[in-house]
């Protein structure tokens, strides 16, 4: 079985994100996913949905400056338009397990607006 191509479903997720397809989300995440950022340090996928994916209503599109991969993690930049038109970057590790995802770590930016 072929490599799974990490960046391209990096790409996947962001998309998904995006569109608000959340789907695509729940299929690209292992069970035992967890998700770290300033607020929430290490909470598990059913926390994750219901505290994190709410913001994809107001996400409109993502720009990536920074895709690469090392090893098992794919690191994001990424500029983040709003449906309200502002801005922001961040940075994010996201640790794969095969072709799923099972470890974020978002480290916020700053707005660009």
């Amino acid at each position: 079985m072929p490599d799974p191509d990490r960046l391209q479903l990096a790409r996947e997720i962001y998309g998904a994100y995006g569109s608000g397809d959340r789907s695509v989300v729940e299929r690209l995440l292992t069970d035992d996913f967890t998700f770290s950022s300033p607020p929430d340090v290490g909470i598990d996928r059913a926390r994750y949905f219901e505290r994190c994916w709410p913001n994809s209503e107001t996400l409109e599109a993502f720009e990536f400056k920074r895709l690469v991969e090392a090893g098992d993690e794919v690191i994001v930049t990424y500029e983040a338009t709003k449906t309200d038109g502002h801005r922001f970057c961040n940075t994010e590790v996201l640790t794969f397990a095969g072709e799923q995802i099972c470890r974020a770590e978002v480290y916020f930016g700053w707005n660009l607006d």
